[in-house]
């Protein structure tokens, strides 16, 4: 008898696409929807978003697996004896760089603000900066966040990383707990969010802590939606205490047509595609 997989994401489409690879990739493994008969011998479950009602829906289940790079999906269930398991993805972390670099140089080359003077029909050339000269802090230093880290200290760039314990990166100033965070904040150019989203790091860009950057400091949050406090980085651009924002992750998605982001000049919006 085949291995049996039980699918249960929160996503129709996603659920759609997974079983059609799954079933093609690895034909070896009986793939089930919690309506098949065999869902009750499943041991292990590729989830997004499952309820919290499944391990006593499916109590012979061993392991959960995210669909995703983070477990943050899985919820209460991360506190059960289960294992957990999530995908590690090179590629994924490629683009994840492609993406933060991309927001890194639109800060040190000043794009921002040669939008703004073709707004203004004005031409005004600025001092170009080398990456030597650019400080940058990475919120979150696992899987993603150190390969993001090591590769801009590698590319000349001043890095500093912030984790929740220590952490060694060639190259980077590293900063662990919550004591060290005003340390990191002092001085950047650019601060980039690449937390996991737990109970510790919910709402964790918020005015308190983004008041402690420099206003010449601007935010590229690729994180998780509910790390930010939205109103509170609208407040803090709209009083030019921050330089600006790119901002690729929400608490809700898609971000609502009446949102105040849209309309903000120093806010640049991508649709959750950073990687």
């Amino acid at each position: 008898m085949k291995p049996i997989v039980l699918v249960i994401i929160n996503d129709i489409d996603l659920t759609e696409a997974l079983l059609t690879c799954a079933k093609k990739e690895v034909p070896e493994v009986e793939w089930v929807l919690p309506t098949h008969p065999l869902a009750n011998q499943a041991k292990v479950a590729a989830c997004w978003y499952p309820p919290s009602s499944l391990l006593s829906d499916f109590p012979n289940l061993k392991c959960l697996h995210s669909v995703g790079a983070g477990d943050d999906n899985i919820g209460s269930l991360l506190k059960s004896d289960l294992n957990i398991s999530r995908i590690v993805d090179h590629e994924q972390k490629i683009g994840m760089l492609e993406y933060v670099l991309w927001g890194v140089l639109y800060y040190q080359r000043d794009m921002d603000k040669y939008h703004q003077d073709k707004m203004l029909t004005r031409w005004q050339p600025l001092p170009q900066r080398s990456a030597k000269h650019i400080n940058i802090g990475v919120l979150g230093l696992g899987e993603i966040g150190s390969y993001v880290a090591s590769k801009l200290a590698d590319m000349g760039y001043q890095v500093h990383g912030w984790s929740r314990t220590v952490k060694e990166i060639n190259g980077v100033i590293s900063h662990h707990g919550k004591e060290a965070l005003p340390e990191l904040l002092e001085g950047l150019d650019i601060l980039i969010n690449l937390l996991p989203l737990n109970t510790e790091t919910v709402g964790i860009l918020n005015k308190d802590l983004l008041s402690l950057l420099p206003t010449k400091a601007a935010l590229i949050h690729c994180g998780r939606g509910d790390h930010l406090i939205e109103e509170d980085l609208e407040e803090l651009l709209t009083n030019n205490l921050l330089r600006g924002a790119i901002l690729d992750v929400f608490s809700t998605e898609p971000l609502s047509n009446e949102s105040n982001l849209f309309s903000m000049d120093k806010v640049f919006i991508t649709p959750h595609i950073a990687s």
